[in-house]
């Protein structure tokens, strides 16, 4: 890795921590550059815009999305139900432990930017590994495998912001955000164990 790859990803790496210590409102370039102990305009050669470092870091929060999903897929069963159920559960896990990181990556602008900065490049292909699940979970509906995925999605990231902001526990009383995911799977693939 040359000093110029090694100073980008310790700004990406000086980011990321930023998120888990204290939040998206410290996401500055200049406080960013002073945390990785470089000038205030060093990022700028890395990154031309802010945007497109919060991007990077956004990327980076997928990445690590993607590797605790498969690590937990491989030693899930093997089922595509069970599987659904593993990333279900990664995801909203994943959203609690990295809030900050969480509220990033699915920033209206950073995602929008996703194009020209190849932050789709990350982000879609654990979609595309649920669609695949559900069409072999589920491969009679009414509805595509696609938008059932698009559903669940969508369900589960509810979920999991509700769950970060409080408010299923004090809509509830619950401690754990489980039941909410088995509901969300029971209403788009059916009751489990039916075929």
């Amino acid at each position: 890795m040359s000093s110029d790859d090694a100073l980008r990803d310790r700004l990406v790496r000086v980011g990321a921590a930023l998120l888990r210590t204290e939040g998206p409102g410290v996401l500055s370039l200049r406080e960013i550059a002073r945390r990785a102990g470089v000038s205030h305009g060093a990022p700028r050669r890395y990154f031309p815009t802010h945007l497109s470092l919060l991007s990077a870091i956004a990327r980076s929060g997928f990445a690590d999305l993607s590797e605790q999903v498969w690590t937990a897929l491989r030693a899930a069963p093997q089922d595509p139900r069970a599987q659904i159920k593993t990333i279900a559960e990664r995801y909203v896990r994943f959203a609690a432990t990295n809030r900050g990181m969480f509220e990033l990556m699915f920033r209206h602008d950073v995602l929008s930017s996703g194009g020209e900065l190849g932050l789709r490049d990350v982000s879609l292909p654990l979609f595309h590994l649920l669609t695949d699940l559900v069409a072999a979970a589920r491969p009679a509906s009414r509805f595509s495998a696609r938008v059932t995925a698009a559903a669940i999605w969508s369900a589960l990231h509810g979920t999991a912001q509700l769950w970060n902001w409080g408010s299923l526990t004090l809509a509830t009383g619950a401690t754990d955000p489980t039941p909410f995911i088995d509901a969300t799977l029971a209403a788009h693939l059916g009751p489990e164990g039916r075929p």
